[in-house]
């Protein structure tokens, strides 16, 4: 009995703690473009929509535009 009561409290220990922790990491620098450029284009990819110039994709934000990595 007392060997049963050790395994469940070993289990439910182990089960409630975990090693796994979350980190967000954010980009040292990032650039904002304001104003999209008139000869941009814009692209669908996997349901999501992109601005595409100067060899960049971007992502439409509150504040602007920023560089993705595709």
């Amino acid at each position: 009995m007392r060997l049963l009561i050790l395994i469940i409290g070993i289990t439910l220990i182990f089960s409630t703690t975990s090693c796994v922790s979350q980190v967000a990491m954010r980009p040292a620098h990032t650039n904002v473009v304001k104003v999209a450029p008139k000869n941009h284009k814009i692209v669908t990819v996997k349901g999501k929509r992109y601005y595409f110039w100067n060899g960049k994709h971007y992502r439409k934000t509150k504040k602007g535009y920023i560089v993705v990595r595709m």
